[in-house]
């Protein structure tokens, strides 16, 4: 494993609770362009209702006062339907966008900078004690209705797409999709945003369309081949329209690889 995947949690050496949560409130800002006022975000963002009983539910049960912070994260629950486990560490400037359905378990480590979605679940696969939660790592953005599940590392400034489900480790700088999830791009070297944080969804790849791409340029190929040895012309160039249909938005999406 790599060290960007295994080094501490910024969030161990965090500044002081009052000082966190302003940062929670102003990254907001950053990452909402509909937030138009603080006291529009403190009123009617659940996702930093969530966080913020969070921070507080999370210095109670460090302390040893466990029954209090479940409570507190109970009641948090029922406020904003965000379930974070007092237990779970998270890092600095975190955001939920829409702050609905989000599970995060006990033993959970987030990093700074981190983004989730609605419906993102951060669960786990084992009934036993110990580390059984995922770990994310800074700069992670988790689209809406994810599940990373297990204690698997998932890498700075690695995104996961809406849907997916990841029950394995992703280097730093991947994009993961599908049901299991699969590294389909890698941006390193690739130029960020000045906070690091990359929300350019409509660029996610479609690793099915792709695959179905390639068969049927492999198909063609083999047809040409067939032909020369058979001594026959050529197969006719269909322009885009399969031998199977005509409709063909496969084709036309193969069409536009070319």
């Amino acid at each position: 494993m790599s060290d960007a995947m295994t080094m501490p949690l910024t969030a161990m050496t965090a500044p002081g609770l009052w000082a966190t949560l302003r940062e929670d409130l102003s990254c907001v800002f950053q990452r909402d362009p509909a937030a138009r006022s603080t006291l529009e975000v403190l009123s009617t963002y659940p996702g930093v209702h969530a966080i913020l009983t969070h921070r507080l539910a999370h210095r109670l049960w460090q302390n040893g006062w466990r029954f209090p912070a479940r409570l507190l994260s109970f009641l948090g629950r029922m406020l904003t339907n965000v379930d974070i486990h007092p237990g779970a560490t998270i890092g600095r400037r975190f955001f939920i966008d829409h702050g609905a359905c989000v599970v995060i378990g006990e033993t959970a480590e987030v990093g700074n900078d981190v983004t989730l979605y609605h419906g993102v679940t951060l669960g786990g696969t084992s009934w036993n004690k110990g580390k059984r939660h995922p770990t994310l790592a800074d700069g992670v953005v988790v689209g809406a209705g994810a599940k990373i599940l297990g204690p698997i590392s998932i890498g700075e400034r690695v995104r996961v797409g809406a849907n997916s489900v990841v029950v394995k480790d992703v280097p730093a700088d991947r994009t993961v999709v599908g049901v299991p999830g699969r590294i389909v791009d890698t941006r390193i070297g690739t130029a960020r945003p000045p906070n690091g944080i990359s929300l350019d969804h409509h660029l996610m790849p479609d690793p099915v369309a792709k695959s179905i791409a390639c068969l049927i340029e492999r198909i063609e190929t083999l047809e040409k081949e067939l032909a020369e040895i058979r001594q026959e012309p050529p197969p006719a160039d269909h322009a885009g329209e399969c031998r199977s249909c005509t409709a063909g938005d496969l084709c036309c999406e193969h069409e536009a690889m070319h």
